[in-house]
């Protein structure tokens, strides 16, 4: 037989195991549908994080050092929830630094001055987000701290927020075959989000607390929401805006029994799925080929009551998991929720 051979579905999952989770610069094929378009989305803005490039960190992970030192947060499972305001060092935004980045990258960690731990962690958070509304970036499977701190950059600096950037950042082992310990690590970190959540919330600030998690931090997510909402109310749940699941990596079962609990706060989640990506098919096949909710059928999500966004048209390489950090359109469906969250929709 001549010719090239289509690739398996077996092949594929081999190579996406030998690959892990890498980035892909996509292909555009036209507009995400998302139901949330009311027209144009005006002129775009500076980000803060651009202005002042201070991300908050509030981490389930070990410190390193005292005072610290890199990489400041390892993978190891720490002594409950810390916090910290970390400096970035902004991408050089000249033309020859666009060249460049392609080689040495963008969004960079420069500084961890200072670590919380404890009790007053929550309320250290809290008092530096005071008066301003929040974006928080839960990060999914392999990632170390350093790689989530400069996807939380890109996420906020990509659609121009305002307010406060953040991330939560659980104990990942960032390497390939550590799946399960990471899903348990990511499990583990729920009633430390939670404590974070409620402190946010019970803040007379008055600012709203949105929420972009990725791959398996929208399973830490979900739950964790589905416990605040149980616990603190809908006093709590009215200081939440947007959350927005991308790429869930969460067993369809297990999402469809999640959101049927979440009531009318059911409209504040957004799922951007595809059908394509290789590395929930990964995860599904370790997880015994059970579909996954960023990989599901867009009707069958709808069903449930969530907004859509299916980008399986917009992945050009092999793994099609993290369009939300590069594409632009895909991107303003993390802008839009946020948008329609503030206006009260």
């Amino acid at each position: 037989m001549t010719g090239t051979t289509a690739p398996t579905r077996r092949s594929l999952i081999r190579a996406a195991a030998l690959m892990g989770v890498a980035s892909v610069t996509p292909g555009l094929a036209g507009c995400v549908t998302d139901g949330l378009v009311t027209g144009g989305t005006g002129p775009e803005r500076q980000s803060n994080l651009d202005v002042s490039p201070i991300l908050l960190v509030a981490t389930t992970r070990k410190p390193v050092g005292s005072p610290p030192k890199s990489p400041y947060f390892s993978s190891e499972r720490g002594r409950g929830l810390s916090f910290a305001e970390v400096r970035l060092s902004a991408p050089d935004r000249s033309l020859i630094g666009k060249v460049s980045s392609v080689v040495s990258g963008d969004w960079a960690v420069a500084a961890v001055p200072q670590v919380e731990t404890g009790a007053g962690a929550a309320a250290a958070f809290t008092q530096a987000a005071f008066g301003r509304d929040v974006l928080i970036y839960v990060h999914g499977y392999r990632e170390s701290f350093a790689s989530a701190a400069v996807s939380a950059a890109r996420l906020s600096d990509g659609i121009h927020f305002r307010g406060a950037s953040a991330l939560f950042t659980w104990p990942s082992a960032a390497a390939t075959f550590d799946y399960g310990y990471d899903r348990e690590s990511a499990l583990w970190s729920r009633d430390a989000f939670e404590d974070l959540l409620k402190a946010l919330a019970s803040s007379p600030s008055g600012g709203r607390i949105n929420i972009v998690a990725h791959s398996m931090g929208t399973l830490l997510t979900l739950e964790t929401i589905r416990m605040l909402r149980a616990e603190a109310g809908e006093a709590a749940m009215s200081r939440i805006g947007a959350i927005v699941l991308a790429a869930p990596d969460i067993d369809i079962d297990l999402f469809t029994g999640a959101v049927e609990r979440m009531g009318p706060d059911v409209s504040k989640i957004t799922v951007i799925s595809s059908t394509n990506d290789r590395a929930l098919e990964l995860s599904g096949a370790i997880a015994g080929g059970v579909v996954r909710a960023g990989a599901a059928d867009r009707e069958r999500l709808e069903a449930l009551g969530v907004r859509v966004a299916d980008a399986s048209d917009y992945g050009g390489g092999l793994i099609n998991h993290d369009l939300f950090l590069s594409n632009p359109d895909v991107q303003g469906v993390v802008k839009r929720a946020i948008g329609r969250a503030a206006g009260g929709a």
